[in-house]
């Protein structure tokens, strides 16, 4: 495998909620696609004074405030590059190109309809994915499930993952509550299940466990529907890379107190997984909001839980 190239991405979002995108010429490497502007950080150089040193040269801004957003590995054929994307949300100056590079200001919304190199199929998904990912826990009946789900979806913007006892009878009943309440909310419902529950329900997306998760060759659902899988060690990470999961969710990366005994990643193992991650992931496992920032050092998009969203 070639040295993996370290990669500055500036993801800039102006006043308007419109993200910078600009067309590669057509000469370099993956020409003629889009991209969101950055470069390579030069060796002793720290990934912010690249991007500012980036963006300034490429587009003629100066950077006033920028945090990390993720990071995404990608193998192309002829080159191992790792993505490390900032979100820039205050700069001074006008974007242009000096060097002649078409540029534009898209909404959210009209992202999909261009076309950007494959390493950056990540990045498009963070931009539609709160940084966390709750996920339902115990419950005594619909009723409660209920009074726990409004109360989760009412604090903070998340995507939710059903993750329903297997002994509850009348299951379709708990997802058409979830359904309408995250309808209410504008938030994504994923449902732990394989891939038939979306036979049953108009849902966002599946979530499988790193058991299912080898049960496919290829990527099991539409691309209007969300992939999400549960991995645990590189080899699951490259499984969900081969079906073109949309997020991974990393465990565990702390104890937890249904699993005191269980080997934990740490901060220094979630980093290492990240490194080798074309999708965003999120850590899980004795995961708190507070830990967001540590989080984000380590590579990684946000973070998941259940009892830190949910009242147990």
């Amino acid at each position: 495998m070639n040295d993996q190239v370290h990669v500055a991405v500036g993801v800039i979002c102006n006043k308007q909620g419109q993200y910078l995108v600009s067309k590669r010429h057509d000469h370099l490497h993956q020409g003629g696609l889009w991209e969101f502007p950055g470069g390579k950080v030069e060796a002793g150089e720290s990934v912010f004074a690249a991007l500012k040193r980036e963006l300034y040269e490429e587009l003629d801004i100066h950077i006033k405030q920028a945090e990390p957003l993720v990071k995404l590995a990608y193998q192309y054929p002829d080159k191992n590059v790792l993505l490390d994307v900032w979100l820039v949300d205050s700069f001074d100056g006008v974007a242009h190109s000096p060097q002649g590079q078409e540029i534009r200001w898209l909404a959210l919304s009209e992202l999909s309809h261009y076309d950007f190199p494959v390493a950056n199929r990540g990045i498009l998904n963070c931009l539609n994915y709160p940084v966390y990912y709750a996920i339902t826990g115990q419950y005594t009946g619909l009723e409660d499930y209920t009074s726990k789900l409004h109360q989760c979806l009412t604090r903070q913007p998340v995507l939710l993952q059903c993750r329903l006892n297997p002994e509850t009878e009348n299951i379709l009943d708990f997802i058409d509550v979830s359904l309408q309440l995250c309808k209410a909310k504008n938030t994504k419902l994923i449902v732990n299940s394989d891939i038939t529950f979306l036979d049953k329900r108009d849902i966002d997306g599946i979530h499988l466990n790193s058991k299912r998760l080898f049960d496919y060759s290829s990527r099991p659902v539409d691309d209007n529907k969300i992939l999400a899988a549960s991995v645990h060690n590189k080899a699951e990470l490259e499984q969900a890379s081969r079906i073109k999961a949309d997020l991974v969710v990393v465990s565990p990366v702390f104890h937890t107190t249904s699993h005191l005994c269980q080997t934990t990643l740490g901060w220094d193992g979630l980093t290492e997984l990240v490194k080798h991650s074309d999708i965003p992931v999120f850590a899980l496992g004795g995961m708190k909001k507070s830990m967001l920032a540590e989080t984000k050092k380590t590579g990684a998009y946000g973070i998941a839980a259940i009892r830190e969203f949910w009242d147990e």
